[in-house]
């Protein structure tokens, strides 16, 4: 891991287990998993925005909770700042905790609806122990105030319920940054609220990381806020990466027919210069019966007889540019 790496991960799996009912239990002994993340890797350098996107199903938020181990992995290392946390016990994660940081994508199913916006941002300050009762408040009012809650006195007062979807977004953001963290995964932020909004939350994250020092892992479905927000993006399908590379690289040259076809996607305001359309066919498999060879074969037009047979590896076709495509030289 590199001086400038904050987070590494190296071959990141989490299969969930599939339910059975008691019939088929006494039938067969066979388990069946869902391949959720399914050998992963990559890392994210200090001070960047590094984004995960893809369709909903791919994985992007079962690595995002990886990441900050909210649940553990099957198998793979996860290295922060140079340490892995995989294998840290209760309380040194605890401690590693108040580093790392998540904003989830429903900011009103992550508040506690019988506690007040105050006592909620402040909370992780007294899990932590770092401050209570007028020093908590001062703490509190001055985070709300820094992500554009105001007057902070009155907001911090109310329960989740009487405040509006953009207000909850940003207490969930303050709530996040309370601890003074230096990486927060980003878990679809704006997808909740207005269209109206958006711009003002992804402009308001971008000025708390030239504040903060903050680096993010930014989740979404929406390649047209990668393209505002990200310095580099990886694409995800089925619990795996197919294609990483820098912002540029990504949009005027995506290798992988998949990332073509969600940029096709993209509206293009000047109808002239609208893209060339790469269409998918099929709908996505299942996560526990993926097709053999290449996940995607069964939904790209330019799939042949060796797809079915080799799963391609991401590997790189230029400096800092990777792709899992068999054709991908062609």
């Amino acid at each position: 891991m590199s001086q400038n790496e904050i987070l590494k991960v190296e071959h990141l799996k989490k299969y969930f287990p599939v339910e059975k009912s008691f019939i088929e239990k006494m039938l067969t002994r066979t388990r069946h998993f869902v391949r959720a993340v399914d050998d992963v890797s990559f890392s994210v350098l200090k001070g960047e925005i590094f984004t995960l996107a893809g369709e909903s199903g791919c994985g992007k938020t079962t690595t995002g909770k990886l990441v900050v181990r909210l649940i553990p992995p099957t198998s793979g290392k996860i290295f922060f700042d140079n340490v892995e946390i995989t294998t840290l016990d209760h309380e040194a994660l605890r401690m590693l905790k108040r580093r790392m940081q998540i904003i989830f994508q429903d900011p009103y199913a992550s508040f506690n609806p019988r506690m007040k916006i105050g006592e909620a941002v402040g909370h992780p300050l007294e899990i932590h122990g770092l401050a209570k009762h007028d020093e908590k408040r001062k703490r509190v009012l001055e985070i709300l105030e820094r992500v554009g809650i105001t007057p902070a006195e009155k907001f911090s007062d109310l329960y989740p319920h009487q405040m509006s979807g953009g207000q909850r977004q940003r207490a969930a953001m303050a709530r996040a940054l309370i601890l003074q963290p230096e990486f927060i995964v980003a878990d679809e932020p704006v997808s909740m609220i207005d269209v109206s909004l958006r711009t003002a939350i992804i402009d308001l994250m971008l000025n708390l990381r030239k504040d903060f020092g903050l680096t993010y892992l930014f989740i979404t479905h929406d390649l047209a806020i990668a393209k505002y927000i990200s310095d580099r993006i990886a694409i995800m399908y089925l619990g795996k990466i197919v294609e990483l590379g820098d912002k540029p690289t990504i949009f005027s040259n995506p290798m992988h027919p998949y990332t073509q076809a969600l940029l096709s996607a993209i509206p293009v305001p000047v109808p002239e210069r609208k893209r060339k359309t790469t269409e998918l066919i099929g709908d996505v498999p299942s996560a526990i019966n993926i097709p053999s060879g290449c996940r995607f074969r069964t939904r790209c037009r330019c799939a042949e007889k060796a797809c079915e047979e080799k799963e391609p590896e991401l590997i790189p076709i230029s400096p800092d540019h990777y792709v899992a495509c068999n054709l991908a030289e062609n």
